[in-house]
């Protein structure tokens, strides 16, 4: 497995060894004690699955204390533009954000830490979107960011006209009226 930091503390991608031969492949997608030794120690408590087509938008979500989550996201199928955005007010990179390319070819992972809002747009025809969380789904405890915010300008490498959001994520608030509790 290969780790890698992004510039933004916390923030890391995982290149798990990938065996193939003419039958297929075969990855290690998780190993608790490789995990908690090499990237931060987590209790992954559920694993969620969403298929999408071209232009689905989820995002940028997070959900408030107590009960914020920490994400280990990956593709099986298709290709994403996956963001994380930095909502931890005393940290240096607080409101930047980082986006990678995930896909079922590449098979990279990124782990998304607690105190950040994270989403993702779907590039190819459709995506099979998975992740691990540490912290259950709490819905009063569920929020987010506009995916266009004006102070995050996040490139999402697609044709905002091909957009396709859920009626939560167009309702969603800005940047600049979001206060921290992280």
């Amino acid at each position: 497995m290969n780790i890698t930091e992004t510039n933004i503390d916390g923030l890391v991608i995982i290149e798990p060894k990938v065996f193939g031969d003419a039958r297929g492949y075969f990855m290690e997608t998780f190993q608790k004690n490789t995990f908690n030794s090499n990237v931060t120690e987590t209790e992954f408590i559920q694993d969620n699955e969403s298929k999408s087509s071209k232009g689905v938008l989820r995002g940028l979500h997070f959900q408030l204390p107590p009960y914020q989550q920490a994400k280990l996201v990956r593709v099986i199928e298709g290709e994403v533009l996956d963001v994380a955005v930095d909502l931890r007010k005393d940290s240096k990179t607080y409101g930047k954000h980082y986006s990678i390319l995930l896909s079922g070819e590449n098979k990279k992972q990124f782990f998304v830490p607690r105190g950040f809002a994270h989403g993702f747009v779907v590039l190819s025809e459709t995506a099979i979107f998975s992740y691990k969380v540490d912290n259950l789904y709490a819905p009063t405890h569920d929020s987010g960011i506009l995916w266009n915010d004006e102070t995050l300008n996040i490139d999402w490498n697609i044709d905002s006209a091909l957009i396709q959001l859920s009626e939560k994520d167009k309702n969603l608030s800005s940047f600049k009226d979001f206060n921290s509790p992280f």
